[in-house]
């Protein structure tokens, strides 16, 4: 199976949720959330993605998780990082509970699609969820719909081979790591392997004229007419994250960091970092 074909299998039978002028979406991807010890690369930036997650949720967003939220390659089972992270959870859970939480599944945490390992693992906080490969916002008045995957289907190793990708991240690269080695399977952090995924991703969406939302790559960017992909980046980064809102149509790239305020008191920062485009420009 090609790229094309596993991108569009991604959205195969996909939920549709609405997309209007009072639609507010908040997308983030790439949380990685470990159990807490020294290899939780979500840890550092924890606080952050807690205060931007409960501003998300007194402004009404619905939350959409476009893959690899908890990290399952390095980790066998959820119950160490819900323990570890259980206030952001007990806040995904009040966005359940209120219907304004999605999740999609990407490759480290591709065992969630299973039925079995999300009725197991998320009884408590999540009763009866379903983890998708893919959700299409849908315009009705515009005729331009938002599609949302994680983005690893452009990349056979972490799609098809995804077993052995796992294997050599849980015994070779993830301990390599920690002696300062880069997983050079990564395209997250191969930049080669970076590159070629979102020339793949920036292909499919302009041959299908669809706007394309992922993650997988951890580089944040707001697309064009003539590139219409885009990317929410990642909550791993050294001392951000970034993340994409769709509101009233527009779509805006987010970071939220921490800043000093003049009184040399910290707080968390919401900075946009690129101007809002709207749906309607995408239509040609």
């Amino acid at each position: 199976m090609n790229d094309d074909r596993r991108l569009q299998k991604a959205f195969c039978n996909a939920p549709r949720l609405p997309l209007s002028n009072h639609s507010k979406y908040v997308l983030i991807s790439d949380c990685h959330r470990g159990c807490g010890n020294s290899n939780d690369n979500f840890l550092k930036n924890q606080h952050l993605y807690f205060a931007a997650l409960e501003y998300y949720y007194k402004q009404g967003y619905t939350y959409i998780e476009l893959g690899d939220g908890d990290e399952l390659w390095e980790n066998r089972s959820m119950e160490p990082i819900i323990e570890a992270h259980r206030h952001v959870f007990d806040l995904l859970a009040k966005f359940y509970r209120e219907k304004r939480l999605y999740l999609l599944y990407g490759n480290h945490d591709i065992v969630k699609k299973s039925p079995r390992k999300a009725k197991q693992w998320f009884a408590k906080e999540f009763p009866g969820i379903t983890f998708y490969s893919g959700i299409i916002l849908k315009d009705r008045e515009h005729q331009k719909d938002i599609y949302l995957t994680h983005g690893h289907q452009t990349d056979f190793l972490n799609s098809n081979l995804w077993r052995i990708s796992r294997f050599l991240v849980r015994y070779v690269w993830g301990p390599a790591e920690r002696l300062g080695f880069l997983d050079p399977t990564s395209a997250a952090k191969n930049n080669k392997r970076k590159r070629r995924a979102e020339e793949k991703l920036t292909d499919w969406a302009r041959k299908k004229e669809h706007i394309l939302i992922t993650g997988h790559t951890h580089r944040p960017m707001i697309g064009t007419v003539d590139a219409p992909y885009c990317n929410t980046g990642s909550c791993v980064h050294p001392s951000c994250i970034t993340c994409i809102e769709i509101r009233r149509r527009c779509m805006t790239l987010v970071k939220w960091s921490v800043d000093v305020k003049a009184d040399r008191s910290l707080y968390v920062r919401r900075e946009v970092l690129a101007d809002s485009i709207c749906i309607r420009e995408y239509i040609v």
